[in-house]
């Protein structure tokens, strides 16, 4: 079994389709994807991937198979990077990431814990979406990332904040008019909701939802709020997301906060605890300085 099977199964798993993994994902042919999973099927010695009505889907032993297999990957990812920094041991890196729009919030305060430091190392800073920083976490990728608290990756999560939903809709859209929504008034309207990779805000709605007795149908289903707020202005539907996205939206879309209980999300500081990067360990020691300066 090769490193290169692992990756063509997650690629297919992931997509839900041989197509799709072939063309964008791996750029290989599908006739020679389809044959790298028979060959992984057969060393393992049973079929992990069915063909349905929806696409590709994992059988129960492809679920079973695919968090070992993504942990085995991270494990070679984060090797790999060690090795390299080992090799280039003159003045050290550490590697920040920001979930998309948090970094204006949080990166003067992560670069003022780490003023003393700041002219023996090179400090790289990168923004994505959470579930993304989180595999960059476990591969090695980056030494420490302010994300949502990810299932399924071995990492350690500190919480630095507690932010509240809020209702995302077109400016000029009915509900504009009131200063704040209660649950019931999203009955009815057109709703844009997170899939897939968003599994964290998805879990905090669908359960805030479920505690107010409003039962929504999604009309669109999206994975980033880049996403979320562009299918606002353009169907004119409502979504319910972190407030800080307040600071990021378009002259189309506003805000207005929820009436009553107010659903919210952890975002924390996520590190692996294999990590021995001495700076890690500094800022760590110093975390204590980032969520009292809340």
């Amino acid at each position: 079994m090769e490193l290169r099977h692992l990756r063509y199964f997650i690629a297919v798993a992931e997509t839900g389709s041989l197509t799709v993994a072939a063309e964008q994902r791996l750029h290989t042919s599908q006739p020679s994807l389809s044959r790298q999973i028979r060959d992984l099927e057969d060393q393992v010695g049973a079929e992990l991937l069915t063909r349905s009505a929806r696409g590709v889907e994992l059988t129960a032993a492809g679920k079973a198979f695919i968090d070992h297999a993504r942990l085995a990957l991270s494990q070679v990812d984060a090797a790999v990077e060690a090795a390299r920094r080992a090799a280039q041991p003159s003045k050290q890196r550490f590697a920040l990431g920001f979930l998309t729009g948090q970094e204006m919030s949080w990166l003067p305060k992560a670069m003022h814990l780490l003023r003393d430091q700041l002219p023996n190392i090179d400090v790289t800073v990168s923004s994505d979406y959470s579930p993304d920083l989180a595999d960059a976490l476990a591969r090695g990728r980056l030494d420490l990332a302010f994300l949502r608290a990810e299932p399924g990756f071995d990492l350690d999560y500190t919480t630095v904040a507690q932010e509240p939903f809020v209702v995302l809709m077109p400016s000029d859209h009915a509900l504009a008019s009131h200063e704040s929504i209660r649950p019931q008034e999203l009955v009815g309207q057109s709703f844009v909701a997170m899939a897939n990779k968003a599994r964290v805000l998805r879990t905090v709605v669908d359960a805030y939802l479920e505690r107010e007795g409003v039962v929504l149908t999604p009309t669109q289903g999206v994975d980033n709020p880049a996403m979320v707020m562009s299918l606002v202005a353009s169907t004119r539907g409502l979504a319910l997301m972190p407030a800080y996205l307040k600071n990021l939206l378009p002259w189309s879309v506003v805000s207005r906060p929820l009436a009553g209980e107010v659903p919210t999300v952890d975002l924390v500081l996520g590190y692996s605890r294999t990590n021995t990067s001495p700076i890690l360990k500094l800022f760590l020691s110093r975390l204590g300085e980032l969520v009292e300066d809340r």
